[in-house]
């Protein structure tokens, strides 16, 4: 990821509407849930929620997929990890003491590990 991928990313998140929905279907693992079950939950219009799903989508923080008359979101959890690794890249120079496991497990997922 380079420095306008990241830009994007956090522009993606940086509404009150996306973030609440990226967590949402961060909680809901691989299965994701469809776009109106996503707009009921955060209590927000139909129509307004796909573009926000959109536009995190073009971020590459989700992808989507249609199951008969549904389109359903989960987190592309390549993406967020590239957001993740880019924030922590050079965190401390990976001093365990500062960094945590994000620099015990920066190899990992480098490796691409599902998750």
């Amino acid at each position: 990821m380079n420095s306008d991928d990241a830009i994007g990313a956090f522009l993606a998140l940086g509404q009150e509407t996306r973030l609440a929905a990226f967590r949402l279907v961060m909680a809901q693992g691989p299965a994701g849930l469809p776009v109106g079950e996503i707009a009921t939950r955060l209590g927000a219009n139909l129509s307004t929620v796909s573009r926000h799903l959109a536009q995190m989508q073009r971020a590459d923080l989700l992808r989507s997929w249609r199951k008969e008359r549904q389109v359903f979101y989960a987190v592309d959890h390549q993406g967020a990890r590239s957001l993740i690794r880019f924030l922590m890249d050079d965190c401390c120079k990976a001093d365990p003491d500062i960094c945590g496991e994000f620099s015990r497990r920066r190899n990992g997922c480098r490796e691409g590990r599902s998750g």
